[in-house]
């Protein structure tokens, strides 16, 4: 059965059955819950803007160290616009190859589709990839308007180079003329038009994101801040991540 997407905002691809499944309980997060992340959420925010606005966009890399807000910041974006005509269906890697399908379902309808594709890699012999690239820049049939990819990952190239790769490189009349398989990988992060890099914060800008989800917090702030960093510590991680799981432990309502 065909989704109402006049009804339906969100949806995920489900392999076993080959169909799109609408999202009965969204994830609530709001921009304004993302802290230390402001600059990322600008350039998402204005890309999405245009998007919405039916002028051209660029798809969207956001890529970096883990628990940092990439996938959060997407799903706040589409929160924040999906009144206004803009829809979310996500697809995960293994499901690459029913991308052009997807694709082919909504292509006509009035509605703007973001694809949500999260924490993408690929090995080295893995080509699953090829599906993407044909949504990204099209093949003989021009890739729709009203869809856009919004994409993270912990790699920047999303495949990784081997020395290998390298080895097959040179340098010629003063430029750098890559291997094949560099070219290949690089070629894919290329069609990304909007890069966003995210970092691990610093212990001032960890505590500053604890602060955000503590904003009453009638005890010490200070014995609050030890426990928190005392907690990512633990977890070897000081991120948005850790600060949530952090509230979730410590938080006695």
């Amino acid at each position: 059965m065909a989704i109402n997407w006049s009804e339906t905002s969100a949806a995920v691809w489900r392999q076993q059955k080959q169909v799109l499944r609408p999202v009965m309980e969204l994830d609530p997060v709001a921009l304004d819950d993302l802290v230390g992340i402001d600059r990322q959420k600008a350039e998402l925010v204005k890309n999405t803007q245009r998007f919405v606005a039916s002028r051209p966009a660029n798809n969207a890399l956001l890529w970096g160290a883990r628990g940092t807000g990439k996938s959060s910041l997407i799903k706040a974006v589409f929160n924040a616009y999906r009144d206004q005509g803009l829809r979310l269906i996500e697809v995960y890697k293994n499901d690459l190859q029913h991308l052009p399908d997807i694709v082919d379902e909504i292509r006509n309808l009035p509605q703007r589709f973001v694809i949500y594709c999260d924490d993408f890699s690929f090995e080295p012999n893995e080509h699953s990839y090829i599906a993407l690239k044909t949504i990204l820049e099209g093949s003989i049939e021009k890739t729709p308007d009203n869809v856009i990819l919004y994409v993270t990952s912990n790699r920047r190239h999303l495949v990784p180079e081997s020395m290998g790769d390298n080895l097959a490189s040179r340098v010629g009349e003063r430029e750098i003329h890559y291997s094949d398989a560099i070219e290949e990988k690089i070629s894919l992060s290329d069609r990304f038009g909007l890069w966003l890099s995210f970092y691990q914060p610093n212990i001032e800008e960890y505590l500053a994101i604890v602060d955000s989800y503590f904003p009453q917090y009638p005890g010490s702030r200070q014995v609050l801040h030890e426990a928190a960093l005392d907690f990512a510590r633990i977890r070897a991680s000081r991120s948005g991540r850790t600060a949530r799981q952090f509230f979730n432990a410590f938080f006695d309502g």
